[in-house]
């Protein structure tokens, strides 16, 4: 009988280790190929396990903005979240890095840059507890106006927008002379169709998404920024899956993460033609103006790095370095 007992205790208490649902928050909106692509890698890693693995999302938002998702986290409500870099630098400083502003010209440096410095950023997650399936690109961030912003005076005039909790933005508008007005994603549209805010900054893909591009006119056509973002999960949480359980969890979600990074941009190019065709112009501010915009923010983000309180300067000594070969040709 005692042995019988031990047995089954010993069955039940492998049950309940090696079988988890993780609850994965986002701001995505439901509906989207992004979405979709994530439901459908969880289908599949709830087959291979044979239930044992169970995923279930909360898009859109419903679970509060990146903050209160790692909040929840922390405190065991959730087990992850499709988050932003932005949202991320909470836990590592060094997870931002690629979204300084003015910081990549094309996308033929962020691919060259991000070939050798994804798997550093990547590991900064890991050392906070924080397993990353890879990074996933977002696109360039475009300024979006209801009038036309070509010069640093005009942006000035107008109501700009900046993430809450964006301190590096927040600085980069500050140096221009705007004093943004903060607010969550949440808010953004609500903001635009109340005239509180009137220029925002964001993918082509993502101002669709969010129907921000219902209350804009113009496109400021040069990249103020890179955005991306990854799936995290709590590595305290992995670790009640079976080893063989977690390795198929790695492997299909790092497999959605790399298609959705790949088609991301695919995706972008085709936003940019739909905001054209419903209107949208794009606009391009001379040589002139952008070196002053450049030249600015340029000043804005030495001084944070000198006094090292936002982000750290080592890794983006390499990031430099990497930009500086592949624009010098080596």
């Amino acid at each position: 009988m005692l042995r019988l007992l031990l047995i089954v205790t010993a069955l039940s208490l492998g049950m309940q280790v090696h079988a988890a649902t993780l609850k994965i928050a986002t701001l995505l909106p439901d509906g989207t190929s992004w979405m979709k692509a994530m439901r459908d890698a969880a289908g599949e890693i709830n087959e291979q396990t044979q239930g044992r693995v169970k995923i279930q999302f909360y898009p859109g938002g419903v679970m509060g903005n990146d903050k209160s998702v790692l909040r929840k986290i922390r405190a065991g409500q959730l087990q992850g979240g499709v988050l932003t870099a932005g949202g991320l630098v909470a836990l590592t400083p060094d997870i931002q890095l690629y979204s300084l502003p003015f910081l990549f010209r094309s996308f033929d440096e962020v691919d060259y840059v991000r070939e050798r410095m994804d798997s550093l950023l990547i590991n900064s997650l890991k050392r906070e507890g924080f397993v990353s399936y890879g990074l996933m690109e977002g696109g360039f961030v475009y300024l979006m106006t209801q009038t036309p912003v070509t010069r640093v005076e005009e942006l000035r005039q107008s109501k700009v927008w900046a993430p809450e909790g964006d301190s590096i933005s927040q600085v980069a508008f500050e140096a221009l002379g705007v004093s943004p007005i903060l607010l969550p994603l949440s808010d953004v549209l609500t903001g635009l169709q109340t005239g509180m805010i009137e220029t925002i900054g964001a993918s082509p893909v993502a101002a669709i998404a969010l129907q921000w591009h219902t209350r804009v006119k113009y496109l400021t056509d040069t990249p103020v920024l890179y955005l991306y973002g990854t799936l995290v999960i709590k590595e305290r949480d992995l670790e009640k899956l079976s080893l063989d359980d977690r390795k198929t969890v790695s492997e299909l979600l790092e497999k959605v993460s790399r298609r959705l990074d790949s088609e991301s941009r695919v995706d972008n190019q085709a936003a940019r033609q739909a905001l054209k065709n419903q209107g949208i112009s794009l606009i391009m501010p001379i040589d002139e103006d952008m070196l002053q915009w450049q030249s600015i923010v340029g000043k804005a983000m030495a001084s944070l790095r000198k006094d090292g309180s936002h982000y750290p300067s080592s890794l983006l000594d390499q990031i430099e370095r990497h930009i500086s070969d592949y624009r010098n040709g080596r």
